[in-house]
């Protein structure tokens, strides 16, 4: 769990989160709005996907 926590990506992904969200709270409700959620979720789950790679590659050279 803890090479999730501290892992750039993955941190990068969750701060820009905090963007969505306000843009959310403050901005207009239209397709771009949506867009932006997805976009942010496939960022997520590439930095957990890089993560979790890296993690079984080292595993394996170990």
């Amino acid at each position: 769990m803890r090479k999730y926590l501290f892992s750039g990506a993955v941190i990068s992904a969750v701060i820009s989160g905090f963007a969505v969200v306000k843009t959310t709270a403050s901005g207009p409700r239209d397709w771009r709005l949506a867009l932006m959620w997805v976009s942010w979720a496939a960022s997520l789950a590439i930095a957990i996907g890089t993560v979790a790679e890296e993690s079984k590659q080292d595993e394996l050279s170990e």
